[in-house]
């Protein structure tokens, strides 16, 4: 048996994506920008909910989507988010239990319902969102069971839930659990606005040695670091924590592991049909290698291949598999 119940466990925004097909005159009815994405208040939601065009519902969220990625590769992995005694709530907690990750936080009986992204899709592929995040963004502390925490190699939190009051609260709580036991803490920044909002508190963390591991695109790290300069900015950032990762896009990626700096091209495809995802299930490859106590350099062509699979199709879950395609690359066995 081994010595962690979990390779992963992730804290974030449990939502549920809501795709359909759609026109140009419905975006226009409903004055949507094609391609854009809006938050939305829950009357907002709900109508829309009701008008679009019969869709396909699944669990989503960014580190929802990691942890996807990880059990995919074979992970143990274990999720903590909020959801509401509703239908998009019941959508969330089935598929991704079908997806082998442990999620057992009670859903919330509250006013507020589920999170969910209405995702429509227009007939040239645009894809236009409008996300209310709901009872998502009142994850409580009461929800962090400790020895969930305990039984993990590695905590993943997700930048987005640090906005609200209640969650950071759960997600500090969630450190300190974590430290105490001796497990990594991972974070991803996971956009420019988060860091605009929250950059001293992301720097404490990191000043404070709180981080283990942490995920950002070079926009997000130049944010951080306040200058355009990204090789410094990435040896500034790297001098403060075990491990930084940073994604480049078609440019690939980079990680810096106690200041020895190792680098990954991008996997070449054929089509680049939507990028969304693709963040998530690079850092779903790369924590499956650390889990695995693989090198830096194999973690990080894990991450470029689950990437590269995922910005292949439309949606943020794999379509193919990825456990596999790994294997075959590396010459390696993820059983």
């Amino acid at each position: 048996m081994p010595h962690n119940r979990y390779d992963i466990v992730a804290i974030g925004n449990a939502i549920v994506d809501v795709l359909a097909a759609t026109d140009d005159q419905f975006l226009s009815e409903k004055n949507i920008t094609k391609g854009s994405m809006q938050l939305i208040d829950a009357d907002s939601a709900e109508t829309l909910y009701q008008e679009m065009n019969p869709s396909h519902e699944i669990s989503g969220g960014s580190a929802a989507n990691t942890l996807v990625g990880v059990a995919a590769l074979g992970g143990r992995c274990a999720f903590i988010g909020q959801v509401a005694n509703d239908q998009l709530g019941q959508v969330f907690q089935q598929d991704i239990r079908a997806q082998n990750i442990h999620f057992d936080v009670p859903v919330q009986e509250a006013t507020i319902p589920t999170g969910r992204c209405l995702i429509l899709v227009s007939p040239d592929g645009e894809r236009s969102m409008n996300t209310f995040l709901g009872v998502a963004q009142t994850l409580h502390q009461t929800a962090i069971k400790p020895e969930v925490i305990e039984n993990a190699e590695i905590l993943y939190l997700e930048g987005y839930l640090w906005d609200p009051e209640v969650p950071r609260s759960a997600m500090k709580e969630a450190i300190q659990i974590a430290r105490k036991a001796g497990k990594k803490v991972a974070l991803t920044l996971s956009d420019t606005f988060c860091i605009e909002r929250h950059r001293e508190d992301f720097k404490q963390l990191i000043n404070n040695g709180l981080i283990d591991i942490l995920f950002a695109n070079e926009g997000e790290l130049r944010s951080l670091v306040q200058h355009d300069d990204l090789d410094r900015g990435i040896e500034e950032v790297a001098a403060k924590l075990p491990l930084l990762v940073v994604t480049k896009g078609p440019d690939g990626a980079i990680a810096v592991q106690d200041m020895e700096r190792t680098e990954v091209s991008a996997k070449k495809i054929d089509q680049v049909v939507d990028t969304t995802g693709a963040g998530d299930l690079f850092a779903a490859g790369f924590l499956a290698g650390q889990a695995r106590n693989l090198s830096i350099a194999a973690s990080l062509e894990m991450g470029a291949i689950a990437a590269a699979e995922i910005i292949s199709h439309y949606g943020a879950r794999p379509e193919n598999d990825i456990k596999t395609m790994i294997e075959s690359a590396l010459n390696i066995s993820l059983n």
